[in-house]
């Protein structure tokens, strides 16, 4: 059996004891023009298992409206708001698609789209459509990207970059024991010609793997891995 609607003069009226949705406030439903407040708790019931369905806060444009605020905002002859059977939510931290399937699933039947002005229109019915549904919504996040030292770990062309790195910083190295070696005592300078040979292996080394790198990065840009 549906209860009985009750209409305060003002939202400062509602009994406490008589309030028993717990997330919104008599004056968040009563009308913005007068203060009053046509309490229609089959009406609220609904909006309630809307919030605890969605589970995040119901911004609300509009809930009661009496006959002469209604006619002073432009609403029409007939507005559920008059009944307390109509409110408008905001859109800001909702999907409109999923707002909407979710406040069909609790009960809701009528419905007007706003997306100029950001709300949608629910109401009790009778069951009808009205205005231009909300345009898809982009993504929040973007695609996850590999890890970026994954990928350079993984990069032949770093590889062989490194290679030929690693080997031009050996040949340096010879090049400076060679020329310290070469100033020393006489008793070591039969090592320096094994030194200048060693010296050339680096090089060597170098240019393979600048080739290397050069050869990988040609092969990725051929395979579109670039």
């Amino acid at each position: 059996m549906a209860e009985t609607v009750h209409l305060f003069q003002h939202h400062r009226d509602v009994p406490a004891a008589q309030w028993r949705w717990k997330n919104f406030s008599p004056a968040e439903i009563a009308c913005r023009g007068s203060g009053r407040l046509l309490l229609h708790p089959d009406a609220m019931d609904k909006l309630q298992a809307l919030r605890d369905r969605l589970g995040k806060p119901l911004i609300l444009r509009s809930g009661y409206r009496s006959p002469d605020h209604n006619r002073a905002v432009g609403g029409a002859r007939q507005s559920k708001h008059m009944e307390g059977t109509a409110f408008d939510i905001s859109m800001t931290n909702h999907d409109p698609a999923e707002f909407e399937a979710a406040a069909r699933a609790v009960g809701f039947l009528g419905f007007g789209y706003y997306p100029r002005s950001g709300f949608m229109h629910i109401d009790l019915g009778p069951a009808r459509v009205w205005g231009q549904r909300f345009g898809p919504r982009p993504q929040p996040f973007a695609p996850e990207a590999p890890p970026l030292r994954e990928a350079l770990g993984k990069s032949r062309s770093l590889q062989g970059a490194g290679a030929a790195g690693v080997a031009t910083l050996g040949a340096a190295g010879v090049e400076i024991a060679q020329t310290a070696l070469a100033e020393a005592q006489d008793s070591i300078l039969p090592l320096v010609p094994h030194l200048d040979s060693l010296r050339w292996l680096f090089v060597a080394l170098a240019l393979a793997g600048t080739a290397l790198a050069l050869w990988a990065r040609l092969d990725d840009w051929h395979k579109g891995q670039r």
